[in-house]
């Protein structure tokens, strides 16, 4: 049967002939599926989760297909004789017969069995047309752009365009079998068995931290805030390394990969340049103060090490974008193609009010920050991965006596409560302390020399919120010059400071 549509239009075949390629289409698929679905209805419930009316290419078929939907969803009975009434003035369908070719449709049914293929097949095409249909638009819009539509705009959206087409090509979803999803949970908990730390999560590498939160978790929006000067950006740096290091994967014989343990990171340092964080990365895994790097105040023994690390680093599947005024479209462009082309595993982001929106919200910035975590929410769920995002403090914790952040404290505070999975605050009492110094010589500095001794070195992270486990306190070693973390020491081991 000739299909009752015209064919969008289509690039000239490939010996340059004036004539035009027919796109991909299986007319009679398309006819086998509606006699499965106007014979037995229940056809119809087998396809209906992925396939509708537009991805038929015959435009007849998906009226048809369409037709029938209502009829079966209202729950009647879709059949020739039903559908006749909404068919009797149709023009197309006069052309090949009238409601005759209805009959002659569900006469020539496949079994119900089969149906699920034929869907499949003509969803399959339709994917293909608009493949086919994004590549002309494309071609379309390189040919004729105006002046400020750039070259980097385009490329983003036909990314865009791209990647949407690539999620729709999936026929997974909708209700599952509760012993699919109980099988799923064994096998996390068999994993988290088998690796070391008993982790379910990728490992931060700081022992406390992974025994609260077991590790990140995949599709989790993990918000890391903290006042300035705090070390956010170095437990961020730490926790992207330690990650990073601790990839393994195994390349199966079908092709794809399986993750052992630790993960791809992508990093957008919307703040610093990829060079200073490189540096920070440079003196934490040295142990040379970044300062001294910055201005080659090194001794030979300290460029050896230097050089031992940079080496160790060159090896890890760590990936910086260093962009800054990103807007979330084009950051999660950006996370995507990295997963395509790399593989990923978890993202950081330092930090979230560097963000903006797309939109044109004027003032209203608190409407910009709810679309920039509901945005990085759907990503991590989308990409599957844990998306670690900094965010700033608002000024009244300073204004307080006891200064350790709470949720009320977070910027904007609203979205990024709701939407984040895991909220944690960064702080150390050091730096405050450290402020109040009096005049030496003093009674008052001797008891600031004992306080300094109680919070020197010392950090904490506080978990504010957590989804899937407990809140609480983790204590932790921080060295400002190399600006690591580290697991906490205890007050027996830890070593004589001077001030």
């Amino acid at each position: 049967m000739e299909s009752t549509v015209t064919a969008f239009a289509s690039a000239p075949d490939d010996e340059g002939a004036s004539g035009y390629r027919v796109p991909p289409h299986n007319i009679e698929a398309e006819q086998a599926l509606l006699g499965a679905i106007l014979v037995n209805n229940e056809s119809y419930d087998r396809v209906a989760s992925f396939l509708e009316p537009r991805h038929f290419f015959d435009a007849l078929h998906g009226r048809i297909y369409e037709a029938s939907a209502k009829l079966i969803t209202a729950g009647h009975l879709a059949s020739p004789v039903t559908l006749k009434n909404f068919f009797e003035r149709d023009e197309a369908l006069a052309e090949i017969g009238g409601p005759q070719y209805l009959a002659r449709l569900a006469g020539a049914a496949t079994t119900i069995i089969n149906a699920e293929e034929y869907a499949r097949a003509i969803y399959t095409l339709a994917i293909r047309r608009e493949l086919i249909q994004v590549s002309i638009d494309m071609h379309t819009r390189a040919y004729d752009a105006p002046v400020d539509d750039t070259p980097a705009a385009q490329i983003l959206d036909a990314e865009q365009a791209l990647y949407q087409l690539a999620e729709q090509g999936k026929y997974e979803g909708g209700f599952r079998n509760f012993y699919e999803s109980l099988k799923g949970a064994v096998d996390m908990a068999a994993a988290a068995y088998e690796r070391d730390g008993g982790l379910s999560g990728i490992s931060s590498g700081l022992r406390d931290l992974d025994q609260k939160l077991g590790g990140l978790q995949p599709s989790d929006l993990i918000i890391l805030a903290g006042r300035p000067s705090m070390g956010k950006t170095a437990l961020a740096t730490n926790i992207a390394f330690n990650a990073a290091k601790a990839y393994k994967a195994e390349h199966l014989a079908d092709g794809t990969v399986s993750v052992k343990d630790g993960a791809i990171v992508g990093f957008f340092s919307l703040e610093m340049s990829a060079e200073q964080l490189a540096t920070r990365l440079l003196a934490e895994q040295s142990g040379v103060p970044s300062e001294r790097i910055r201005r080659g105040k090194i001794d030979e023994d300290e460029f050896h090490r230097l050089v031992d690390a940079s080496r160790e680093l060159q090896s890890i599947p760590l990936y910086i974008d260093d962009t800054g005024g990103l807007t979330i479209a084009t950051l999660a462009a950006r996370a995507r193609r990295l997963k395509r082309q790399r593989g990923l595993g978890m993202l950081d982001i330092d930090y979230l009010q560097l963000l903006s929106g797309g939109g044109k919200y004027g003032d209203n910035r608190v409407q910009e920050v709810t679309q920039i975590t509901t945005g990085l929410k759907a990503l991590a769920k989308e990409l599957n991965v844990p998306i670690l995002a900094l965010s700033q403090l608002s000024r009244q914790v300073e204004a307080r006596d006891d200064k350790r952040p709470q949720l009320s404290d977070l910027r904007e505070s609203g979205s990024i409560e709701q939407d984040a999975d895991v909220v944690m605050f960064v702080f150390r009492e050091e730096y405050y302390v450290q402020r109040k110094e009096p005049r030496e010589g003093t009674p008052e500095h001797l008891a600031w020399q004992e306080e300094m001794g109680k919070v020197h070195g010392l950090a904490e992270v506080i978990i504010g919120k957590q989804r899937h486990g407990p809140t609480g306190t983790v204590k932790m070693q921080f060295q400002a010059d190399v600006t690591r973390f580290g697991d906490h020491i205890q007050d027996d081991h830890m070593p004589e400071e001077r001030y």
